[in-house]
């Protein structure tokens, strides 16, 4: 098929990637010039893994292009792809402003019947608007031929988006017109041959379904970590507690790892826009609204922790950061823990050593000021960031800090404190080889506080 993808952000151009890979010859547009060079020369200008390699195989078959063009982009594309950006506006709502121009100026440029497909996440009732845009825009230059628009959430997880682009639990599509629906599900038949798993339905089904799926794995995270705060008070380890409900096939294991808040571009945006949604419609969101001031409270976490150990002497201390990006196999920063923490760690006067794979860039941009004074140190390693520390602080679950060679660790630090972010570390183990360690929910032995210096 030919196809049109609008928008090379990290939707657009995980789904622009997939598509050349089955054949389908596909054209990317993006407006942004900086962006638009970097792909055109192969560079892929966000970290993905995978995505750099296919970005290069088909730019070298041709079989994936980019253009500034959505006129003659759109030219002779029988689907077209919107994956523009929906940023969360003041008051928690999406922001439809892109999606809506990309729909006036389709309804400008079109010259032929096709299927337009809503990818970027969007309200109940957007296809419509859509359409209605085009339908408008056509009207108006005297052409009156049919561009149904469907919606087609996306369900990529960061870190693993092209596994869960090839080989998806489910494909959603929600088409109000049946021919163009079979359309969609032909063109996406390829990556579902071993089981079906693409659900047909309506529209304005399919739109909420992408902010319902989002909403409930965020109460999934809210709750364990709301558990985990009564197993600290009660002496008992949230990841027995973890096991313990997770073999329970109607809760599972996925989801129910306590740790220091999430974030990303997905969940915080979602929940907002939902009970946003709610207030509109003049419904009490409780239980959306305990999800996120939950998940506000467990980002300050590792802070107060750090704080109470050191009964509230922080200025000067050299504190460790393991994992800044908000979550693993991602540089993305999106309301990331790790940004509240920093926050707290510079106002409060600590100096930072921190490390990420992939994330230190962004931070250094983010705090261009404390990178230049020293306060923040942005090192080449997980070991140069714990030289001197007299706490560490693991963020995010990188795999390469899941093993470290903690006997080096300790006699590289000033002090043996660990705060275990994401409970990815044995406490015995660790209490065996001198650290004071400290998880989240996890029963808290031994001594655990320094008096003021």
């Amino acid at each position: 098929m030919q196809l049109c993808v609008i928008g090379a952000g990290y939707v657009g151009l995980v789904t622009a990637a997939c598509f050349a890979e089955m054949g389908n010859r596909v054209i990317c547009v993006e407006r942004d010039s900086t962006r638009l060079a970097q792909l055109r020369d192969g560079h892929c200008p966000i970290h993905e893994p995978g995505l750099d390699s296919l970005l290069h195989q088909h730019l070298a078959s041709g079989q994936l292009s980019f253009s500034a063009s959505l006129r003659g982009s759109a030219l002779h594309a029988q689907v077209i792809f919107i994956a523009v950006g929906t940023p969360q506006q003041e008051d928690g709502s999406a922001d439809l402003r892109h999606v809506l121009a990309v729909a006036d100026e389709l309804g400008r440029v079109l010259r032929k019947p096709c299927i337009v497909v809503n990818k970027s996440t969007v309200p109940v009732g957007s296809a419509e608007r859509v359409e209605q845009r085009i339908r408008s825009g056509l009207q108006q230059r005297g052409l009156s031929f049919s561009v149904p628009v469907l919606s087609n959430p996306e369900f990529l997880k960061e870190g693993s988006a092209l596994e869960d682009f090839t080989r998806p639990d489910r494909v959603i599509i929600g088409s109000d017109c049946a021919q163009a629906g079979e359309a969609l599900r032909r063109l996406y038949a390829p990556f579902v041959r071993n089981h079906e798993r693409i659900l047909l339905m309506p529209r304005r089904e399919a739109e909420f379904s992408k902010y319902a799926a989002n909403a409930f794995l965020a109460t999934k995270i809210s709750f364990i970590n709301e558990m985990a705060s009564l197993c600290a008070r009660l002496g008992v380890d949230i990841e027995q507690v973890r096991h313990g409900i997770g073999s329970d096939r109607r809760i599972g294991t996925h989801f129910i790892y306590a740790g220091c808040g999430y974030g990303g571009s997905c969940f915080p945006k979602d929940v907002r826009a939902l009970i946003r949604c709610a207030e509109q419609l003049g419904i009490e969101p409780g239980v959306l609204r305990a999800v996120e001031a939950r998940n506000a409270l467990q980002k300050t976490l590792l802070f107060q922790a750090l704080r109470e150990h050191f009964s509230g002497v922080l200025q000067g201390r050299v504190v460790t950061l393991w994992g800044l990006s908000f979550k693993p196999g991602t540089d993305d920063l999106r309301e990331a823990p790790s940004l509240v923490l920093l926050d707290a760690l510079l106002l409060a006067g600590c100096q930072v050593r921190a490390y990420d794979p992939v994330a230190n860039e962004g931070v250094a941009s983010r705090y261009p000021r404390e990178v230049a004074s020293g306060q923040l140190q942005l090192c080449g390693n997980a070991l140069e960031a714990v030289e001197a520390s007299e706490a560490l602080i693991l963020v995010t679950e990188w795999k390469q800090f899941r093993q470290p060679d903690f006997a080096r660790v300790r006699h590289l630090m000033h002090r043996p404190l660990l705060l275990d972010g994401r409970n990815l570390y044995d406490p015995a183990e660790l209490r065996a080889l001198g650290f004071v360690y400290q998880g989240v929910g996890r029963a808290t032995q031994g001594h655990c506080k320094e008096e003021a210096a």
